[in-house]
């Protein structure tokens, strides 16, 4: 059996997500040639003090290229966007349904214990609690029956049809970890990927080893590989040329030309489903009105932003998150426009004559976030909102700030597929749906298009749902941003995805050269 299954065949499942990369992206580096040892040195802009290793609470990016070093996932999404083996080698469905995945045999993980098909069903059960707070919960709780079919198979039968459900599974909230009780351990951080995590002080570092008993012997090629939490850009810009460093992720746009001359250092940029927004909370005043909420999104001037914000690394977003990297984005559906006047209009559809907010904001959010912000308050102010633009601490802004303001600056890396997106961001009660948003309609839609196996009649779901989000939603998305990061002489890499650090498994795909 061949990895693809057979709906994917016949769907031609191609992830989209690195269909709008830019040309240096897909273009093997200098040192195309993998070659193995030394220390591989990665510094991110991300990382708090309250970062958790529990693979349901992985909030940041510097989460995800750790977990990915020293764990696995049963598939992966490949640097063309296709969706690849991993833990699984095999899998299939006649109905998009039912789904069976075959398991690699031989797999152990760090401590030696061999992987086997209860691993994998105590992981996945781990999102499926009643009361589970993890991220993939939503796409968890899709499987309405899971199995081990022996000890290296494992039949997952879902609600209802979900063609994308196999790269759904490469999300890194579903890397595998021992069974342990009625759980899994994964506070050992025993995993079965490249590298074995010896040391990790959250918020600051992570030290790994190269895992000698690897089960693919194309990856980790690193002896040595260390995380740092380089907030400050320009710290990190120094850290790079330097020498401290091999690779820096969220240049400073303001930075990147002088990156570019700089003899050595390669700046490299791709366009995929990475978001900025000011997510606004539906559940709590002012936001409960609609009118309030389309008053902010005419408030902005997005164009503005991305030339002065953004200096023109991405394009204007429209209220969805589903943007020109996807495969049933709606490039036709009408822009929400700067219109002052129009947004007054709203307010006193609303009864008010004017809007007094507060707006959270931390360079945590994206780099640039403050000055978006700053930048948003004088557009809003002809529309009579007053947005006073709150600066919060970079550190813990993720469990302090994110989901518990009314407004506050966010970011969103993007999924592989819209389902996931959407199931991710949106369905009602999904633990990072920031805005609290809940439509019927819209729940009862996105569940049907992600069950719709004819493309055509999908596209038409995607769309509809689209123009939902754009017009009753909470997320004011005024951006997608270009992934733009930077790396020095000393290190290289094959063909990359369009996320930062290569879909985030940096640790395991680049080499030192």
């Amino acid at each position: 059996m061949n990895h693809l299954d057979t709906i994917t065949r016949r769907r031609l499942l191609q992830v989209s997500a690195a269909a709008a990369t830019l040309s240096v992206l897909g273009t093997p580096s200098r040192a195309d040639t993998p070659k193995r040892g030394g220390r591989m040195v990665l510094a991110s802009r991300e990382g708090s003090t309250t970062d958790s290793t529990d693979p349901g609470l992985l909030t940041n990016s510097y989460q995800w290229y750790l977990a990915y070093a020293y764990t696995s996932t049963l598939t992966e999404i490949l640097p063309d966007g296709s969706v690849g083996p991993a833990l699984a080698e095999a899998w299939d469905s006649s109905d998009a349904k039912t789904w069976s995945f075959k398991l690699r045999k031989s797999v152990t993980f760090h401590s030696g214990k061999p992987m086997t098909s209860a691993d994998v069903v105590a992981s996945i059960n781990h999102h499926r609690t009643k009361d589970s707070t993890s991220f993939v919960a939503p796409i968890a709780k899709q499987i309405v029956e899971l199995k081990a079919d022996g000890p290296h198979a494992v039949i997952m039968k879902l609600a209802q049809p979900n063609a994308d459900f196999p790269a759904s599974l490469n999300t890194v909230g579903f890397t595998i970890y021992p069974a342990s009780g009625n759980g899994i351990d994964w506070q050992s951080r025993d995993g079965t990927g490249g590298y074995v995590l010896k040391e990790h002080e959250p918020g600051v570092r992570s030290f790994l080893t190269r895992n000698p008993n690897y089960w693919r012997d194309d990856r980790a090629f690193a002896d040595e590989v260390e995380f740092l939490t380089i907030a400050d850009a320009t710290a990190r810009i120094n850290a790079l040329v330097t020498g401290q460093v091999n690779a820096i992720d969220a240049v400073d746009l303001k930075t990147v030309s002088m990156l570019q001359r700089q003899s050595g250092i390669t700046v490299e940029e791709s366009a995929g489903p990475l978001h900025y927004s000011f997510p606004m909370r539906v559940d709590l005043d002012p936001f409960k009105d609609v009118n309030v909420r389309l008053a902010m999104k005419h408030a902005i001037n997005r164009q503005e932003i991305l030339d002065k914000i953004l200096l023109g690394h991405g394009t204007i977003g429209n209220d969805t998150p589903i943007g020109p990297s996807y495969r049933y984005y709606d490039s036709s559906l009408p822009q929400n426009t700067y219109d002052p006047n129009k947004a007054k209009f709203l307010l006193k559809k609303a009864g008010m004559s004017s809007l007094d907010i507060d707006l959270s904001t931390s360079e945590a959010a994206f780099a640039g976030a403050t000055d978006a912000a700053i930048l948003f308050a004088e557009q809003a102010r002809p529309a009579s909102i007053n947005i006073n633009v709150i600066r919060e601490p970079d550190d813990g802004y993720w469990d302090k700030i994110w989901l518990k303001k009314p407004i506050c600056a966010a970011y969103w890396g993007g999924y592989p597929t819209e389902s996931e997106m959407l199931a991710i961001g949106y369905a009602p009660g999904a633990p990072w749906n920031d805005t609290f948003w809940s439509e019927p309609h819209f729940e009862k839609l996105r569940l049907e298009a992600a069950a719709e196996l004819d493309a055509s009649k999908r596209k038409a779901m995607y769309s509809e749902l689209q123009k939902i989000i754009r017009d009753d939603g909470g997320a004011l998305i005024f951006a997608f941003a270009n992934s733009v990061t930077a790396r020095n002489q000393s290190i290289g890499h094959g063909s990359v995805g369009s996320k930062a650090f290569d879909g985030s498994r940096i640790a395991e795909r680049w080499w030192l050269v």
